[in-house]
């Protein structure tokens, strides 16, 4: 079984592009967020009615792809996941919730169904935050062409679910990085990552 490696971190925090970073060492097979593939995101975007079915759509693509980036056939190359099934629900689901798009009984489908999947596959090996100011997050996100559920004022909210989340986890699980000052090549990044993974 190979090992995972997850990028998290709120909106605009640039992990697409350290993923991007990270596939061109060739050490990593990648799975992105399909932000443009997924059928409920720009329904969700214009009615909450589809949060639900927006979140339960992301937590098996997120399933599917541990299961596939786990797999032999990609040989020795660790799975390496452009945010993934845990920030999905600890970041998403809980924000989503907060700001009324998700109903209570809404969020404990979610919790179930996020709970069921990790007790049959494993966690990532290492998850890697990332942060910046707010600043550089609000500019990153006012330059990108995708569909956007949470924005730049989520950021603080945002930052604190999955603060709570990782603080759950041992020390060595968890890698945090500050992009702040990092260009869209994320040279120290990805060094700091690699360097990791090698210990």
């Amino acid at each position: 079984m190979n090992k995972l490696v997850s990028i998290v971190g709120a909106s605009g925090v640039g992990k697409t592009a350290l993923v991007h970073a990270l596939s061109r060492t060739g050490q990593f097979a990648t799975a992105y967020e399909q932000h443009a593939e997924r059928p409920f995101q720009a329904l969700f975007k214009e009615d909450p009615h589809y949060a639900l079915a927006n979140q339960v759509d992301y937590f098996l693509l997120r399933a599917e792809q541990e299961w596939t980036q786990r797999g032999t056939h990609i040989g020795s190359a660790a799975g390496l996941m452009d945010g993934g099934l845990d920030l999905d629900f600890h970041g998403f689901s809980r924000l989503f919730h907060r700001r009324g798009l998700l109903p209570d009984a809404e969020f404990e489908l979610c919790r179930r169904l996020y709970e069921y999947i990790r007790l049959s596959q494993p966690p990532p090996e290492l998850i890697v935050r990332l942060w910046a100011d707010e600043a550089t997050v609000a500019e990153r996100m006012s330059g990108r062409q995708r569909i956007n559920i949470a924005n730049a004022e989520d950021t603080v909210l945002f930052n604190s679910f999955l603060d709570e989340w990782l603080a759950s986890l041992p020390a060595g699980q968890v890698l945090s990085l500050d992009v702040t000052n990092e260009t869209l090549e994320y040279e120290q990044s990805v060094k700091s990552i690699l360097e990791h993974l090698s210990h």
